[in-house]
C-alpha cells in the first residue's frame, strides 16, 4: 500500500473506540481498525524505513509487521491495572535502535490520539546501568549537552519530559549545574502537533524533519550508551 497520509477516518475511529473500548464493539468493528489504523500504519512504518535509515541513522529500523514490529499492540496488559479496559486507545509507533529489543531502547516515536498527538525521540526508563551511563556523560561533557538543548532548531519545538527522581541520584553531586537533568529517569524529547497533520500527503517527510531537529541528541544519547548512531 503507497503511504499517502493517515485516512480523515483514523481519529474518529478512536474517538469511537474510547467509547465502545469492550471486545464486542471492537471485534463488531475489526475491519474499520483494518482500514483506518492497523493498515495505513504498517505502510507508514513501511514507507519510513528507507528515509529513516538515510536522512537520520542508519542503526534506526522500520519493521512493518502486524506483531513485532514497530507497530504497538492495540491490546492492553490488564494484569496489574486498575483500568481494564482491553484496548489502547491510541496508536503508537516506534523506530528502534537496531540493538534495543523492547521500548526501553533509543528510538524515534509517534503517538496518535484525539487531542494528544505528538512525536517523541530518546530513551524511557533505561535500566539502571543505562541511566548510569547516561548521567556519567552528561557530567563528563555538560558544554555539550546543553548546547544541544539550547539550539534554537531542537528549543524551538521540542521540550524533555518524563519522570524524574525528587532526590539527587546517588553520587553525583547535588550542587551540579545540571543536576535537573541528572535527576531523570526518562530522556525523552516530546513535540506536540495538531490531529490533522496526520492526514498530510507528505507526512513521512513531516516526521523525518521532526526527527531531525532531535539528531544531535539522540546522537548524544547513542553515544553516551555507546552504540553507533
Amino acid at each position: 500500500m503507497l503511504f499517502k497520509g493517515f485516512p480523515k477516518s483514523a481519529v474518529p475511529y478512536l474517538k469511537l473506540l474510547k467509547k465502545n473500548n469492550n471486545r464486542e464493539w471492537f471485534n463488531n468493528n475489526k475491519q474499520a481498525y483494518e482500514d483506518s489504523i492497523r493498515t495505513p500504519s504498517l505502510a507508514f512504518i513501511e514507507a519510513m524505513s528507507a528515509p529513516l535509515r538515510s536522512e537520520l541513522s542508519p542503526h534506526f529500523v522500520a519493521v512493518s509487521k502486524k506483531i513485532g514490529g514497530s507497530l504497538m499492540r492495540v491490546y492492553r496488559d490488564t494484569r496489574f491495572a486498575k483500568d481494564k479496559t482491553p484496548y489502547k486507545t491510541n496508536v503508537g509507533i516506534q523506530f528502534r535502535h537496531e540493538l534495543g529489543k523492547d521500548v526501553h531502547a533509543p528510538g524515534f516515536y509517534l503517538h496518535i490520539e484525539p487531542g494528544n498527538c505528538f512525536f517523541g525521540t530518546g530513551i524511557w526508563r533505561p535500566e539502571s546501568a543505562y541511566l548510569h551511563k547516561i548521567r556519567e556523560f552528561i557530567v563528563d561533557n555538560p558544554r555539550s549537552w546543553s548546547g544541544i538543548l539550547s539550539h534554537k532548531d531542537f528549543s524551538s519545538d521540542w521540550k524533555l519530559i518524563g519522570a524524574t527522581l525528587i532526590r539527587p541520584p546517588r553520587g553525583f553531586d547535588p550542587e551540579h549545574k545540571l543536576i535537573a537533568d541528572l535527576k531523570r529517569k526518562d530522556f525523552i524529547a516530546h513535540r506536540d502537533f495538531s490531529d490533522g497533520e496526520i492526514c498530510r500527503a507528505d507526512f513521512v517527510d513531516f516526521a523525518i524533519n521532526n526527527y531531525k531537529q532531535c539528531s544531535d541528541y539522540m546522537s548524544y544519547l547513542c553515544m553516551a550508551l555507546e552504540v553507533e548512531y
